[in-house]
């Protein structure tokens, strides 16, 4: 039986740290409390000026393809996850392609938001699984959200930063790797939060600009908590049933980075002990759909990963658009 295996994780992270403390001064108002000890982040990365979404993919990319020991002229299938592109058309994968030499690939983009990697992973693997001519497939995550930041606005300003994380996956046999996942969507939630402007119900005109709303990320109506509380553990429940695995057969739960309350939460209404899992929003901010794979390097280069774990994935995102996938590392 054919399955993928993961060969070479990398990430990248903007060198400009901004501090709590930064963003109080720009606000007017102290948020260090709150976010460092409610929300989990104590500072976070943001792209340079003349840093793009492409450009963060690229050095994930690369950093993932040296630790797999795999030439970019060896990648078969580049799938990058992002809801920040390079531009509305053509898709990000494909400048990505170019840049990093990988001339045999096909390449395509996916936006599912904040769930967009575990989303993108759960189709890497099955392009292997399914099709023998793919062999090593590149799969990214990138978030550049910062460029659509407005940096008077606390409520956007202090959660969301930039970065990018790669997984090379490699085809192989008789290795069981890929155990379960599932996909959930609720469109109703499609209006709640978003970048409302630049794409074809509200193209960018000077009135747009002007009011300077739509055209940034922003929260339109608030998330119930109750969405990621009972949602996480649904999912999970979901796909844990699906790979015929117990709570207890899990070694590690990496869940999108967005919030250590609720993460805490979910660990403890699912009765999991918070040492099986691991947080980057602390040190990276929030990085949304670049936030799984950083995580999950972060994590196996502090040792809390090793060959032969079981590892569930959990993301979710605007949309409302939410990811699961368990798999052996």
């Amino acid at each position: 039986m054919k399955d993928a295996r993961i060969i070479g994780t990398g990430v990248y992270v903007p060198e400009r740290v901004v501090s709590n403390a930064e963003l109080s001064a720009n606000l007017g108002t102290d948020i260090d409390e709150f976010v460092s000890s409610v929300v989990g982040i104590k500072e976070r990365r943001i792209a340079a000026e003349d840093e793009s979404a492409a450009d963060l993919a690229i050095n994930a990319a690369r950093a993932a393809l040296a630790d797999a020991g795999v030439d970019a002229k060896d990648v078969d299938l580049i799938l990058l996850a992002t809801d920040t592109p390079e531009y509305i058309s053509p898709a990000t994968s494909v400048i990505v392609q170019d840049r990093i030499g990988a001339v045999n690939a096909g390449t395509y983009d996916i936006n599912a938001a904040c769930a967009g990697f575990v989303t993108t992973l759960d189709a890497a693997y099955k392009y292997i699984i399914a099709d023998a001519t793919y062999r090593n497939v590149l799969v990214i995550g990138c978030y550049a959200m910062s460029k659509f930041v407005d940096w008077k606005d606390k409520k956007t300003s202090t959660l969301f930063a930039d970065g990018a994380g790669a997984f090379v996956m490699r085809a192989v046999e008789n290795e069981p790797h890929f155990l379960a996942s599932k996909l959930v969507a609720d469109g109703s939630y499609s209006d709640f939060m978003g970048i409302f402007a630049g794409g074809t119900k509200m193209p960018i005109t000077h009135a747009v600009l002007d009011e300077n709303k739509t055209n940034k990320l922003r929260f339109a109506k608030k998330y119930p908590p109750e969405v990621n509380i009972n949602g996480w553990p649904k999912i999970v429940d979901d796909v844990l049933k699906k790979a015929a695995i117990s709570l207890d057969d899990v070694d590690i739960f990496l869940w999108t980075q967005v919030n250590l309350s609720t993460i805490r939460e979910v660990m403890s209404l699912m009765k999991i002990p918070e040492s099986k899992t691991h947080t980057v929003m602390e040190k990276w901010g929030y990085t949304g759909s670049a936030c799984i794979p950083m995580v999950f390097h972060d994590a196996l280069h502090a040792g809390k990963i090793a060959r032969g774990n079981t590892i569930v994935l959990c993301a979710s995102g605007g949309g409302l658009n939410m990811a699961c996938l368990a798999m052996k590392f």
